[in-house]
């Protein structure tokens, strides 16, 4: 319970970070194509962070949900491949990045989806 709780506030944390560092370091650095992609990457690690908390509270009400763990370990991975990919494909311009996205897109789908199960299994 506490780790996810904790993995939730330390990525909403840095989404706030690197979402005023988008918009105050980078907005004259940046094409606005390439701070439109650094913008999505901050917006979509700020959905999972709140997830993880989600999760997190869950986690205190049932007993070991193998389903509620894994969406939370999901949802972070996610956060690495999709948001990490669009952070760094932001900052290089190396295209090739973006085909790591949807890795990470898949794994917030496969988390959503067990935090569904797990809530009608679970509670």
């Amino acid at each position: 319970m506490k780790t996810f709780i904790i993995i939730g506030a330390i990525n909403a944390f840095l989404a706030v970070a690197l979402g005023a560092f988008g918009a105050h370091g980078l907005k004259d650095r940046l094409d606005p194509y390439y701070l439109d992609i650094w913008k999505t990457g901050v917006q979509y690690q700020m959905f999972h962070a709140i997830g993880l908390l989600v999760i997190g509270i869950l986690l205190g009400k049932v007993a070991a949900s193998s389903y509620f763990t894994w969406s939370g370990w999901l949802m972070l991975i996610g956060i690495i491949f999709f948001s990490g990919s669009l952070y760094i494909l932001s900052l290089t311009k190396v295209g090739i990045l973006g085909a790591i996205t949807p890795i990470g897109g898949v794994c917030f789908l496969a988390g959503w989806v067990l935090m569904i199960i797990g809530t009608v299994k679970d509670l």
